[in-house]
């Protein structure tokens, strides 16, 4: 607990992405549902300008991100379009993303596919559009490499993830609307999980403050190996700004693409 605390004193004091803090214990309304099954419901959006549908992120300091299995894909040993659920600490259902891409791309192009991901509320109002353009991946290209424009609502940019060359790490930057470098993601030398989880840290611009975490979960020898479904969650600050939490999100998706979409790579 005075772990948490110092990390949310620290987070505080950082200047420009991060706005006042809102009451975590703001209004959360939960579905009498089945509990295995609940979304979570909107309740009054907290104070100040929000992109419409990202209030249900400004609470959060955990983000759930879990990826459909395809029974088709691993039938048929096609590449199907992805799908994920995003989900509170709860449990509860938030997001719903779908990839939208042509057939040859996911066949040709593989994991470096140009796609788009729509991100939907439990109304079914897309709130998050994620484009990802076909780009290089390698350590030893320092040009063109991977990039996430986010938009929110869609067809307006609050963000992008960019790589950032490195020979040795996997880094990449949280960026605003004007391509300025704000956070940093720090992977592993390797993203082999080796029957445990990956973490990629979110720090500050000058590596030297970790204020959270992409994770990307174990979850088992079987369904590592024989499916791709994945399973990630973030930890950052409550009151983090909703935009940045949105661009993590698809940095998630991101990774995801790059390091775990194929089963043995999971490991």
């Amino acid at each position: 607990m005075a772990s948490k605390d110092a990390q949310n004193q620290r987070s505080r004091s950082l200047p420009g992405f991060l706005p006042g803090a809102s009451d975590p214990d703001h209004d959360l309304h939960i579905s009498p549902s089945n509990p295995g099954n609940q979304v979570w419901q909107r309740g009054p959006p907290p104070p100040g300008s929000l992109p419409p549908g990202l209030e249900y992120l400004s609470q959060l300091d955990l983000i759930i991100i879990h990826q459909q299995v395809e029974l088709l894909g691993m039938i048929l040993g096609t590449e199907t379009s992805n799908k994920y659920e995003i989900k509170n600490s709860l449990g509860q259902r938030i997001y719903f993303a779908v990839e939208e891409s042509i057939c040859f791309n996911r066949t040709f192009c593989s994991t470096l596919r140009s796609c788009t991901l729509k991100i939907t509320d439990n109304s079914g109002r897309e709130v998050i559009t994620v484009n990802r353009p076909l780009r290089c991946n390698s350590c030893w290209c320092p040009c063109y490499l991977q990039e996430l424009e986010i938009q929110a609502p869609p067809g307006t940019i609050v963000g992008y993830v960019a790589q950032k060359w490195d020979p040795f790490l996997p880094k990449f930057a949280i960026q605003n609307a004007d391509k300025e470098d704000i956070l940093k993601i720090v992977g592993p030398c390797a993203t082999c999980g080796c029957f445990g989880d990956v973490d990629f840290e979110v720090k500050t611009i000058n590596e030297k403050l970790t204020i959270g975490k992409i994770s990307k979960y174990w979850s088992g020898f079987v369904n590592d190996v024989f499916t791709n479904a994945d399973n990630f969650g973030i930890h950052v600050p409550a009151d983090l700004d909703v935009t940045v939490k949105a661009a993590m999100i698809g940095a998630c998706f991101l990774f995801d693409f790059m390091f775990f979409e194929h089963s043995l790579a999971g490991l």
